[in-house]
């Protein structure tokens, strides 16, 4: 009863999706383009921003030409990076504070006790990977929407208010959250550690501004968790039934072959542009595939477990993919062996959709070993196995369109499978 409600529940949402403004946001991109977002903001009469970043962003000075440049048009900003790996909410609700303060020109204080949320000539820039995404998501949700909390606005199309949510630029440094073009803003509850999202077409980006020179000298380990993190999403939204149309398959599609020719590539050599505007540009189609492919259990086990023990995102995505994928089994085989053949060519010489169902999760569970990823979790406790499905299910049934839907024992039993 339990799988027949879910698939009665997706149903009407996919027939409700229609009647959804979906956008896909402006790309700017090429090397140096973040510089361009100055002239695009005076273009637009733009002539504030909070610019939201991690804390290592200004040491480390990739933000640093952007700033200049704003600051030579007569744009002022404020920089706000008081952020951990997995923002908060008592982050994003700091963040919202800060962003009327730049907006009002009165104390943080005085804007505490405010309802207004005036976006005139304000704007969000996203400078980073997937935390301060989220967290500057999230902050323009809340902006729109002053009188709900975080907690409020985490579920589905909670936000409905796309003209009063500021003008939001995406810059990201990584290649693999998507977050640059996702109605997803993910948000940790600060006191029970359990990861939340936002979903809403609102906070979707205008402008996506994709420079590989950003990415250079990401550490070989995050261009690994980060691109496994593109992977997932590409191949969840693709393998998943009922919201996607053919633009969704054909970008997920995209992603996958963009990471299978460039991954590896970037991860030996973090100097190679090319590589590095490969996996940009599959992290953006991954991403637009999955805002209304939706993903599936990957992504609902890795936000529990990486919200109970800390497990950055993309590594927790790398390790339960090929786990899930089998799991599925023969309904997620078609979708599989299409993506094989996608991808692989004369090296694999196999023929019927299992055979290269098979092939295409061996290779994924070959990219792991080879950029040093584990098959399995080694800090999950036995006593928080039931915590974790039950997480995970409430995630995922009934929104998610997952090739099988899973009970929560069946959940628990995967979760054992991936336990060092």
């Amino acid at each position: 009863m339990n799988k027949l409600f879910c698939r009665l529940f997706q149903s009407a949402m996919k027939l409700g999706m229609y009647f959804l403004p979906w956008t896909t946001p402006e790309i700017i991109q090429g090397q140096g383009s973040s510089v361009e977002i100055a002239e695009d903001m005076k273009a637009r009469g733009i002539d504030r921003a909070l610019v939201v970043m991690g804390p290592n962003m200004m040491k480390r000075g990739l933000p640093l030409r952007m700033l200049q440049r704003m600051k030579e048009s007569g744009i002022e900003y404020s920089v706000f990076d008081r952020l951990t790996s997995d923002p908060t909410d008592i982050q994003v609700e700091a963040g919202v504070r800060a962003y009327r303060h730049l907006n009002s020109n009165t104390s943080s204080d005085q804007n505490d006790n405010t309802n207004s949320a005036s976006n005139s000539g304000g704007a969000i820039i996203l400078f980073g990977g997937g935390s301060p995404m989220d967290c500057g998501k999230a902050i323009a949700a809340c902006v729109a929407r002053p009188d709900r909390t975080v907690a409020q606005l985490q579920g589905v199309l909670k936000v409905h208010s796309r003209k009063r949510v500021p003008f939001i630029y995406a810059v990201p440094t990584t290649a693999g959250t998507g977050s640059e073009t996702t109605m997803a803003a993910v948000v940790k509850d600060q006191k029970t550690h359990r990861k939340k999202s936002i979903n809403d077409i609102s906070i979707i980006p205008h402008i996506c501004v994709l420079d590989p020179s950003l990415t250079t000298g990401l550490p070989p380990e995050i261009t690994a968790n980060t691109g496994m993190d593109a992977l997932c999403h590409a191949v969840e939204a693709y393998t998943n039934s009922t919201y996607n149309t053919i633009k969704e398959n054909k970008m997920a599609e995209k992603a996958v072959k963009l990471i299978y020719d460039n991954l590896y590539e970037a991860f030996c050599d973090g100097s190679d542009l090319d590589a590095r505007q490969g996996m940009q540009m599959a992290a953006f189609y991954a991403g637009r595939a999955f805002t209304r492919g939706c993903v599936g259990y990957v992504h609902a086990l890795g936000h529990a477990i990486g919200g109970l023990y800390g497990i950055p995102h993309g590594r927790a995505m790398a390790v339960l993919l090929p786990h899930i994928m089998k799991a599925y089994g023969s309904a997620a085989e078609k979708k599989l062996a299409r993506l094989a053949d996608i991808c692989f060519t004369q090296e694999y010489d196999v023929s019927g959709e299992r055979d290269k169902a098979v092939c295409f999760i061996r290779w994924m569970e070959d990219m792991n070993k080879k950029m040093g990823i584990p098959e399995g979790f080694d800090c999950i406790e036995d006593e928080d196995i039931p915590t974790i499905a039950q997480w995970a299910e409430k995630e995922a049934n009934p929104l998610y369109p997952v090739p099988e839907v899973f009970s929560r024992k069946e959940l628990e039993k995967i979760i054992k499978l991936v336990c060092r």
